[in-house]
Parts: structure tokens; sequence; C-alpha cells
């Protein structure tokens, strides 16, 4: 957006359906300085571009008010509570209304019928004739035609039923779709309007906020502006933004994101970020442009809408006036069928079916931390055949560890070559640099990025630099070729590189990545919803098989050793066997992304390139939240052909009843607005739907799981779920300092190793040397969240639970919570 335009939000309560739309955009194109004009039907809202100079927001909303739309300017994360109660002319319209019915008792009270009619028909007249003006075609109209129509019958009761019941639907629609108002404010109200600076506790707007800022948070605020923690320490609270259910231990160096809650300590934020670029800020953009977004379904049912609302009124006009000129009998009749046909048939609720429901289904997603880039994408993942993953940062941590590094040339001891490649490494962005830069600081080498030369990345191969006028790649078994030279057989580990100096081969290295917590669990999640799984990585074969052995096999198929544009290729031929999802982090996969019908990038953990590329945006590292994402969009779809037949059925039940001889014409009116209701209502059941995730770490859940002999007090950390009968849930995440640190004692294998809770008791029974203090010191450090995730774990020696999957334990974890509530013991923050 330029400096010289200005986007207004505006509240459009008039705003009945989409067949409105196109009156709302005629009135307000006629307006000079508009640029751009966004409507979102079921928020009733309309985004505005426009020039403040010529335009200003105030003429914006007298343009739209001279119809009788009743706008107003929204305000930040702000809903108008106006619509508590409807307005004191349908209050008096309503009584009149049924007061008329005591015209059995006395004839006269008939007229009160004609009174409500008058008190009640002008704000739809208004419409109606600002419509007719613009040549637009809505429900407006379609109810004042039928309104006159009565009336020249003489039949007021039944004038003052269409006024009646049509507007007090259009309140209750507004009422029922309050909840979606306020799901979509939520993510603009996230973040707080001021700002601490914590030099001069000086209280500032956030857009005034300059990049480096230190500003101060106290427990219990919004955290304003992304940044990273420089003092103190706290809890945050980032549900919100990425879905996490537990708060996330944050310290000294910590990245926090604006929107997240400090819920206890004081820490000063250095910002990295202004205000308009923030997470939460690009997050409520994408929403926003989601919502915009129309899917394929709701295109064709406006198309059609465009087409059907005309011929519906000419079809209408045929029935009253074809009988009346060949003079046929019953002329209240036909004349009364026109009218049903007129308003029984109008498309209101079938237009507003679909906006509706994928309107819900994508403010639901945002608040899982899943970011749909329009309606359409989660139209085609409820229909996806094969999920594909990235390996490295997606099914894995992406947090590697050098478990070997050497020279294998006589002439380069290994300190000069590791600092060679950690320099180089430092140029890179890829995870496993990090892990040789870190192992190169353990030794005490020490990267110089300043003395690397013509830094060059090759994706899917490695990268490449001068350092002392050496020409040094590192990468994998292709880089070799890439170099001049084939590469030797390398060593058959997890993950490993091999390092050149020009054409010849002067060291090798080998790391290891374990598998994030819960990846297992969402691939097995993903199959059975009878979908195939893959998984594509440019790593070594070898590393591939490590991965999936940690995963017990549970992929169907795994393909290794690709360059970005081989798993672009696999992905077209997935495509054959119908549609396919890629899920990915890397530049390496934003081809495959932009391949796939659906590509998933992890967000705040991914590269800009693949958030770019992706369709859907996975704030959080919990790729759990994929299959909960495909059953999401199915149960979507399944909303959209409800609402489409209630839509259709009600409609031609009351033309049945009609044709049939009974041409009611308060029971259309009824049925068209309450049927929209109904859409509106059934849409707004997916905001209520709860997560797998949320119900496994529901406290009632955790509670009772607690006070059974299962769970056990925390004293030493297990990698994987407690047991395979889910008798504790899995952690959403494992703790990536285990493996740093060093206890000094055979304890700290009970810490690196990937342990089955069946073997718990043996690797138990060999350690012989470790200390009480020294776990409970690890306790600390890692800040664990108690056996709730089953990832601290008791194994100390003693008798099994009559379950074979945990001990007995005389202590409940119960008393844990009790600690937490009372604010005591750091172990427990995450709980």
């Amino acid at each position: 957006m330029s400096s010289d335009t200005e986007k207004t939000y505006m509240e459009v309560l008039g705003l009945c359906c989409a067949t409105e739309v196109a009156l709302v955009e005629k009135i307000l194109r006629q307006v000079d300085g508009v640029n751009d004009i966004s409507v979102i039907v079921p928020t009733k809202t309309v985004i505005v571009l426009h020039d403040p100079l010529i335009v200003s927001q105030s003429k914006l909303v007298e343009a739209l008010n001279k119809a009788r739309l009743e706008a107003s300017v929204k305000h930040q994360g702000k809903i108008d509570s106006g619509t508590k109660w409807p307005s004191p002319a349908l209050i008096v319209c309503g009584l009149l209304f049924g007061l008329s019915f005591l015209k059995y008792v006395y004839q006269p009270l008939k007229w009160l019928a004609l009174a409500a009619v008058v008190i009640g028909l002008p704000p739809i007249a208004w419409r109606s004739f600002e419509s007719i003006k613009h040549l637009t075609l809505n429900i407006s109209v379609l109810v004042l035609i039928s309104v006159i129509g009565t009336l020249a019958l003489q039949d007021y009761w039944e004038a003052a039923s269409i006024v009646f019941l049509f507007s007090i639907a259009q309140w209750l629609e507004l009422r029922a779709s309050q909840k979606a108002m306020a799901t979509m404010s939520s993510l603009a109200s996230m973040t707080p309007e001021k700002a601490v600076i914590a030099e001069t506790g000086e209280s500032v707007d956030v857009n005034n906020v300059k990049m480096s800022t230190v500003l101060s948070v106290k427990a219990g605020e919004a955290i304003p502006i992304d940044g990273i923690v420089v003092d103190g320490k706290c809890d945050a609270d980032e549900k919100m933004l990425t879905g996490e259910s537990y708060p996330v231990a944050k310290g000294v160096d910590s990245i926090v994101w604006a929107g997240s809650i400090n819920l206890n300590g004081y820490i000063s934020v250095r910002t990295t970020a202004l205000a308009k670029d923030c997470v939460v800020a690009r997050m409520a953009k994408l929403v926003e442009e989601a919502h915009k977004e129309k899917s394929r379904t709701q295109s064709l049912i406006d198309k059609f809408a465009k087409y059907y609302i005309p011929g519906l009124a000419l079809v209408s006009a045929c029935i009253a006036a074809v009988p009346a000129a060949l003079k046929l009998q019953n002329e209240d009749y036909w004349f009364h069928l026109a009218i049903v046909v007129l308003v029984g048939s109008c498309p209101c609720a079938l237009i507003l079916s679909t906006p509706t429901t994928f309107f819900c289904a994508l403010s639901r997603a945002a608040k899982d931390g899943l970011l749909f880039k329009g309606g359409s994408y989660l139209e085609i993942l409820a229909k996806v055949k094969t999920v594909a993953f990235d390996k490295t940062g997606t099914v894995t941590r992406g947090e590697f560890v050098v478990t070997n590094f050497q020279s294998i040339c006589n002439d380069i001891d290994l300190n000069t070559l590791l600092y060679w490649v950690s320099s180089i490494e430092c140029k890179s962005s890829h995870p496993m640099s990090a892990a040789i830069i870190h192992y190169a600081n353990s030794l005490s080498v020490e990267p110089k990025p300043e003395d690397v030369e013509d830094f060059q990345n090759f994706p899917g191969e490695g990268i490449y630099g001068q350092i002392n006028s050496k020409r040094i790649y590192i990468g994998n078994r292709r880089i070799g070729l890439r170099a001049g030279c084939e590469p030797a057989s390398g060593i058959e580990t997890d993950t490993y590189g091999f390092i050149y100096i020009g054409q010849s081969p002067v060291g090798k290295f080998s790391l290891s990545d374990a598998c994030r917590t819960g990846s297992m669990e969402a691939i097995e999640d993903i199959k059975s919803l009878g979908i195939k799984t893959a998984m594509l990585t440019g790593d070594s074969q070898a590393a591939a098989s490590s991965t999936q052995n940690q995963l017990e096999n549970a992929l169907d198929t795994v393909y290794a050793e690709l360059l970005p544009e081989n798993k672009a290729r696999i992905i077209e031929d997935f495509k054959k066997e119908g549609p396919i999802a890629m899920i990915g982090d890397g530049v390496n996969d934003a081809p495959a992304l932009a391949t796939a019908d659906v590509g998933i990038s992890m967000g705040i953990s991914g590269s800009a390139l693949a958030m770019e590329t992706a369709h859907v945006i996975l704030m959080s590292n919990d790729i759990r939240k994929i299959p909960e994402a495909i059953k999401l969009a199915r149960l979507t779809f399944r909303k959209l052909v409800e609402n489409i037949v209630i839509s259709i059925s009600l409609k031609g039940a009351v033309l049945g009843l009609a044709f049939a001889g009974y041409p009611l014409v308060w029971a259309a009116v009824l049925t068209d607005v309450g049927t929209c209701l109904i859409v509106i209502l059934n849409s707004m059941q997916l905001l209520n739907v709860t997560s797998n995730q949320e119900k496994k770490f529901s406290r009632s859940k955790y509670v009772s799981k607690c006070n059974s002999s299962c769970c056990l007090p925390v004293k030493h950390m297990e990698r994987r779920s407690q047991c395979a009968s889910g008798c504790c849930p899995p952690s959403p995440e494992v703790h990536g300092d285990e493996r740093e640190l060093n206890l000094g004692s055979d304890a700290s294998r009970l810490f690196s190793n990937a342990l089955d809770a069946g073997n718990a008791e043996s690797v138990a029974r060999s350690v012989s040397n470790f200390k009480e203090g020294q776990i409970i010191e690890h306790l600390g450090q890692v800040r664990t969240k108690c056996c709730v995730e089953a990832e601290a774990i008791e194994i100390t020696l003693g008798e099994m639970s009559t379950s074979g999957c945990c001990k007995q334990s005389g202590e409940k974890c119960s008393c844990r919570l009790d600690q937490y509530e009372a604010g005591g013991g750091s172990s427990m923050s995450r709980i």
C-alpha cells in the first residue's frame, strides 16, 4: 500500500447477502478517490483502499448510508454492540403485527397490519430504490415487489408478515454472525496499540517504534512487537499466534512474537521488526486476503445467481401476467403464486452458504495456527490422496549434532579444515550450518566469515566459498560432481557430508537429526484417513532410511538424494493419482510447494521463499496439525453440502406446496430468511470444532490421568510417548538442549537416546552412578511439562503397572498441578 493511500474498514449492517455486494461496489466506485473495494459478506465488512486527501472515511460512510445500508467505520478489535436489540421501528412493527391477529375478535384491528407495514417498510424500500437506481437486483427488491403485490390484493396481514419476518430475520442473522465477527477482529486486536520504552518508561504508539528499540513488558501484558529478549525471563502464551496449547519459556536471546502474552515475570525486548511487518500483522493480512478470495464453489454459485435472479423475476412476472391476460379464473391464486415463486425461489441462502462456511472454517484454522491463502485450498485439501513431507526441519527437528568430523588429507590438520568449513558455513542458513559452527566453537575454533569470498549456494547439493585462496566445496555426494570429482563412498550414518578443495576430497563429516515429537503420530493419523504418505529429501539414502526407522516405517514411500526439480517432478507424478499436499520449510522445497495442489509451509521456522510459495502456512512446528487441517477441510466440505441441501430442499418444499394449491406468502418469506439463519448457524459450528490436541491436553483429562496409578512423578526424560497404549499423551516438542547437557554420569544416556517405554526398566538397571541432584538440575534447565505429556517420566526401579506401560507410584501428578497453580516450581512453567 503506497503512502498516499489509506485502508478503511467499514461495518455495513445492511449487507444481507452476496446479492447486495454489487450495490455496495457500484455506490463506492462512483466516489472519487476510491482505488479498490473488498467485501467480506459473513462479517458484513467492507474494506476500501482510498486516497484520504480526496475522500475521507466519513464521506464513504455517508455514500453507503444514503442507501440505508447502516454503515459505520470499524475500529480495530472493536465490535458494534448496537445490534443487541432490534431497532425501535422494528419493535413497534412487531407489536402492531402481533395485535393484528386480534382481527378475528375485533375486525377494525386488521388495519394495525397496514400500520405495521408503513412503519417497517421504509428501510427496505430505500434500499430497494437505491438498488434499482444502480440497476441491481437483490432480495430487498424482491421483498418490496412482494409487499406491493400483497397490498394491491388488499391482503394487509400477509404484507405485514413479509415486512416483519424479513426484518427480524435480518437482525437475527446479524446477531448470529457476531461470533464470526469477533473471531475476525481478534486478530486485529492481538497486539496492543501502545508500547513502553524500557529506558524512559514512556508509553508510545507501536507504529512509532523503530527497529532495535528496547521495550519493557510486564506480567500480564501483550508483547507489542516482534523481538529478542535482552533481559529477564517469563512464560509466553502463544496460543493465539501458533495454536500452541502450553506456555513457552522465554529467556535471554529467546525470540518473542507480537501478540503473545507475558504470563509471568518481567522482560526487556529489543525489537527486530516494525509494527506493520510483525508476524501477527502478516498473519492478519493473510487471513484478510483468504476471506476475500473466492473458492471454486463460491464462484460457480455467484455466476449462477447473476443470471438466476433476473430470470426468476421474469418467470414470476409471467405467472402473474399470463393468467390475467388469458382471463383465467381465480386471479388471486395466480398473483399469490407469483409472489411465492418470487420470494420462495430467491437464492439468498444458497449464495450465503459458501462464503459463510469457508469464513468460519478459515477463522477456525487461523485460531489453530493454520493460515490458508484462500478457501479454494481448503476445498482441495478435503480431497487430497497423498501427503508428501520434506525431511529436515519438517519430519525431523532440523537441529543437527556433529557426530564425526575428520580430515582425510595428511597435509591439512583438523582445526584448519574446521576453520575453513565453519567460516563458509556462517554464510549459509541451512540447519546443519549451525551444528558445524557450534562444533567448531566447542573445539575453540573461531569462524571468520569476513574472510570468505565468492560464497555460492547450490540447492540440493551444498555450498561453495573461497578462503585463504582455497576453493572449498561442502555438501552431499552431488557436490563432488560440481567440484569435478566423483566422491568416494562415505560413512553410512544418519546424515553425512563431504569437503573438497578444488577437485580433491579433503574431509568428511557426519551428523544426526532426531524426528520431531509427534511426527509418527501425525503420519499415522493421516494414513488413518485413507491418505498415502511419502517423504522427499535431498539427503542421502542412509539419512532417509534412518528417519524412516525412527518412524517405525510409518511412511509409505521414501525418496532420497533429490534435487529441488526432482521433488517437483515426483509431485507431478503423484498428482496423476489425485490431489497432493506437500509440507516443507526450506528454499529447496519451494518448487515442490508451488507444484503441489496444496503447499504447506512451516511458517515461523520456514524460509521466506517457502512461506511466499506455499498455499497454507503452519505457524508452529507441530505437524500434528496437518491431519487436523485435513479433518477440518473434510468437515467444511460436509457442512457446505449440508447448507446447499438445506437451501434447496426447504425452498423446494414451499414451492411444491404453492403449486399444490397453497401459495402461502408468509411461509415463503419465513423459509427464505429462516434458511439463511439456519445456514449461518450450521456454518458457525465449525468455529467450535475442537482439535485432538486440545482434547488431549485438556485439564480435565490431565487430572483424570494423573489421579490414576498410570502417571508418575517427574524425574527423568524420555524422548517418545510413554507407552504405545496411549496412557499418557505425547509431547508437542522435544527439548533441544537435552544433548547439550553433560551430567558427567551414565545417566546422560537417558537424555540422548530415543527410549521405548517397554525397555525403560532395563535401562534404569544399567545406570548405577547418577546423582539425584544432577537429575533435578537437568529438570530445571529444560523446564519439563510433567507427565501430562509423558516427556518426563520416572524410570527408577519398581513394579510396572498392570497395563505394563507405566510404573505405579504412591505420589500423584495432581499434586504437581496444585504446585503450579500455587505459583511454585519453575519445572512446571509449561503446563
